[in-house]
């Protein structure tokens, strides 16, 4: 009896405490306009959107005509390891990419600005509080493959480094 006493009071601790941090991940995705989802406080998010020194990541400065530099990004997400592109429009992708045990699932976000001549970028972890820096690196892992292809501005150490 007591077994049981004490086995219903850690399963009834455990929901309760993991209903708790499930609260507080707060996960948006998405776009309102010409904006993506702002990070949430926790640093497991980068967005190009984000002018903090904790969140904030430089957008992909296009070289290429526009049209052609975001067929060239979606080509490049889709070449991304476990990442399925689970909703596009002419000038927003969104993907999800699994963790290699695939326990975790990610956001990947552009935005298309013809405009300006960018793509606004926004990776964040769906749960957890920190990321360990995986969504800063699969960003700058993306601006290095279109800074290679020729379609995004190159960082000063990489363009030195193709010549």
């Amino acid at each position: 009896m007591a077994m049981t006493k004490t086995r219903t009071v850690f399963v009834l601790l455990s929901a309760w405490l993991l209903h708790g941090c499930a609260a507080m991940t707060e996960h948006r995705v998405g776009r309102s306009g010409d904006q993506l989802s702002a990070c949430p406080a926790w640093p497991r998010c980068v967005s190009s959107l984000e002018s903090s020194e904790r969140h904030g990541i430089a957008p992909l400065d296009l070289v290429a005509e526009p049209q052609r530099a975001w067929a060239a990004a979606r080509l490049a997400v889709a070449k991304l390891p476990r990442t399925q592109i689970v909703e596009e429009q002419d000038d927003y992708l969104r993907a999800e990419i699994r963790s290699p045990w695939y326990f975790y699932t990610d956001d990947l976000e552009l935005l298309l600005d013809a405009d300006q001549q960018q793509i606004h970028v926004r990776s964040t972890g769906r749960i957890g509080y920190y990321d360990f820096e995986v969504n800063r690196e699969r960003v700058e892992a993306l601006r290095h493959a279109l800074c290679m292809a020729g379609q995004v501005r190159c960082k000063a150490e990489e363009s030195r480094l193709s010549r």
